[in-house]
């Protein structure tokens, strides 16, 4: 059976497709306003703008891993395509799309940062409104 918090429940829903188009455009869950990044990865400690803490946001390898992902499975009919209508040298083939992946997963790899924090931030977890509330009400 699973333990509810009756200070969670009482708390407002975040809604998560705002949130998921803030993370996309690198902005703050909370406000989207104020950047979520401090360079190109580094997730800031607080939002500038609405002050939120950001820094319980566990994103780790997941981005990374749904950067692969999507990529691979754009790229991968392309070549087929690209292979069976025109088909270039395999030195061609090998530079142009390992240029073409290289842009696509720089493009990708914040933004799907991005909005892994804004999942977790909505759905509250790793601290962002749950497991701090939690420890204070002594379970």
């Amino acid at each position: 059976m699973e333990d509810k918090n009756p200070i969670l429940d009482t708390l407002p829903v975040r809604p998560l497709k705002p949130a998921l188009l803030r993370g996309w455009k690198c902005k703050c869950p909370n406000c989207g306003s104020g950047p979520l990044m401090n360079g190109y990865l580094t997730v800031r400690d607080t939002c500038p703008v609405c002050g939120e803490e950001l820094y319980h946001q566990r994103a780790d390898d997941g981005p990374a891993w749904a950067t692969i992902l999507v990529t691979g499975h754009l790229l991968a009919p392309l070549m087929l395509i690209v292979f069976e209508v025109f088909r270039p040298e395999g030195w061609m083939m090998a530079l142009g799309f390992s240029i073409v992946f290289l842009l696509l997963a720089l493009f990708l790899l914040p933004r799907l940062k991005g909005i892994f924090v804004a999942i977790q931030w909505a759905k509250r977890m790793y601290g962002f409104g749950g497991e701090d509330i939690s420890h204070t009400n002594g379970t």
